[in-house]
């Protein structure tokens, strides 16, 4: 069983800055790849960012220059640092690992950003 536990959402204010964290905890062998999605109300869940186990990165285009995806191989935790922050970045953000094969999920978590 893999446990995802996301932390850090929250209100921001525009221009503001929110930082995100994700520890993963059970029973992997290895982590391909870490990232974040986020869902607006009536919208699909749409990729943020990703790093893989090499360091490799990718962003959404609405987020390039604003946004910082990091991990902590050791502790198993993706990072994801927001800033410059808009009110369309208001969302449920959900951390996602990509394992052996396998897909988990976090349980999500708000980012409502304010003008």
């Amino acid at each position: 069983q893999v446990q995802l536990v996301e932390s850090g959402g929250g209100l921001g204010q525009a221009g503001g800055s929110l930082r995100l964290s994700c520890a993963a905890s059970g029973s992997f062998f290895i982590i391909n790849a870490m990232g974040w999605y986020r869902q607006a109300p009536g919208k699909q869940r749409e990729l943020v960012a990703y790093i893989t186990n090499v360091g490799r990165v990718n962003y959404a285009d609405s987020v390039k220059g604003r946004f910082t995806i990091s991990r902590d191989n050791a502790k198993n935790t993706v990072y994801l640092q927001m800033n410059s922050l808009r009110p369309e970045d208001t969302a449920v953000y959900y951390c996602n690992i990509l394992t052996m094969g396998s897909n988990y999920w976090g349980q999500g978590t708000q980012v409502t950003v304010s003008s």
